[in-house]
């Protein structure tokens, strides 16, 4: 069986990342709500919009994906090891990346985060 998705629908699952993100949370753990990365959270940014974002645009393999452009200099709030970055709204928790290589954050420095995509494939 073959099976066809219009682009758009796809991007509209991106759409909605990119348009309703507000804040990042760089945790310690893997945080399953917006409350529970903010207990975690290790360093914070608000103000997100959009333009934090690239895409919707052709995938990595196929779909479509959107990117979180990179960050620097974000200063950290507590001591911890850095393993998730969770993306909200001011009401939940949209998208989480569990980050393979955990960094040590210290209190009062910085820390920057590399870009990274959501992708959404196509149907198959």
């Amino acid at each position: 069986m073959t099976v066809f998705l219009v682009d758009a629908a796809l991007d509209a699952e991106l759409d909605y990342i990119k348009n309703n993100v507000t804040e990042r949370y760089i945790c310690a753990g893997n945080p399953t709500t917006r409350a529970a990365a903010i207990t975690a959270a290790l360093c914070t940014m608000s103000g997100l919009t959009s333009a934090n974002f690239t895409g919707p645009v052709a995938g990595d393999t196929n779909g479509r994906k959107v990117t979180k452009n990179a960050e620097t200099g974000d200063s950290i709030d507590a001591d911890g090891s850095g393993d998730t970055v969770c993306y909200c709204s001011a009401t939940a928790l949209i998208w989480r990346v569990d980050n393979a290589a955990p960094q040590a954050l210290t209190t009062g420095g910085t820390v920057d985060t590399a870009v990274h995509d959501h992708e959404a494939a196509d149907a198959v």
